[in-house]
């Protein structure tokens, strides 16, 4: 079977099901094509990875299906019933096993990018960040692998990454700034800029936008006097329009922090912020 789109996948099940051997060939480094670029999908507007998820974990683990990725067909020979393929598979450099096909070793391959030129001037930060940078960086200096556990205790301190501090670890850990900056914009969990206290997610979802989930978003992007994506003044609450909570049997939902708000009406969200609201304040006059 050549090609790993939607199309190639189901293919290959459905003939792997009928107890077929298949060679499923792709010249990506992973299957999926082109769909798994997609946000919705027509006409349901599901998202496309709930249509290519459950197919994927099928492939990987049926016994009767192989797959050949950055791989390509070099030519076919034979007749129908015995063919001969020749395929020319180009070389990875990486252990296969262990690939996942996220394509980060391709875009960080040393021999086609420029090494990074780091200024002579070191970065110093201010005295509210230094002390805290410092105590994380020599915490998970020694470790393997330092990056993932640095950027998640510097997120967990300040809920964002300042540029300064980005910097100041690239040039603490020698990893590239380039990478750090990747690896910062790649996880919904990190931003680069300041987010609110709370993430009030509204669920865009099939199944909640069929029930108005469109209208609350807009109720509490008024309320709020904030656009999505955006933060309040106050730095509580910033905005965000997700694809699934997976809550679809509570349609419309929205969260905020670990709070689920299922079946939700608009008369509902001015009380729901002015619960969270309180709650801090409570917790502010707790704690002083």
């Amino acid at each position: 079977m050549v090609g790993g789109g939607i199309g190639g996948m189901q293919a290959a099940l459905d003939l792997a099901e009928s107890g077929i051997k298949v060679y499923l060939v792709d010249n990506k480094s992973s299957i999926g094509g082109v769909m798994a670029q997609l946000d919705k999908t027509f006409p349901t507007n599901d998202c496309a990875m709930c249509t290519m998820a459950p197919r994927l974990v099928e492939i990987g683990r049926h016994k009767d299906i192989e797959k050949i990725t950055f791989t390509e067909v070099d030519s076919i020979t034979g007749y129908p019933g015995n063919f001969k393929v020749q395929l020319k598979k180009k070389p990875r450099y990486v252990d296969e096993k262990k690939c996942t096909g996220c394509g980060a070793c391709t875009n960080n391959c040393p021999t086609r990018n420029s090494v990074q030129i780091i200024p002579k001037e070191k970065t110093v930060l201010l005295p509210q960040y230094q002390e805290k940078i410092t105590e994380i960086l020599n915490k998970n200096r020694n470790r393997k692998g330092p990056l993932m556990p640095i950027l998640q205790e510097v997120n967990a301190v300040y809920n964002y990454f300042p540029e300064n501090v980005l910097r100041y670890i690239s040039q603490e850990t020698n990893y590239p700034l380039s990478h750090i900056t990747r690896v910062a914009t790649f996880y919904s969990s990190f931003s680069l800029k300041p987010i609110g206290k709370y993430t009030l997610n509204v669920c865009m979802g099939t199944a909640c936008y069929v029930r108005g989930s469109g209208i609350l978003l807009d109720q509490f992007s008024e309320k709020l006097k904030i656009k999505v994506g955006e933060t309040t003044e106050d730095q509580l609450f910033t905005l965000k329009a997700v694809r699934c909570i997976g809550c679809c049997g509570l349609a419309p939902v929205a969260t905020i922090g670990e709070s689920v708000f299922g079946k939700l009406q608009t008369k509902d969200i001015p009380g729901i912020i002015a619960k969270k609201k309180s709650e801090v304040v409570e917790y502010a006059q707790t704690n002083n």
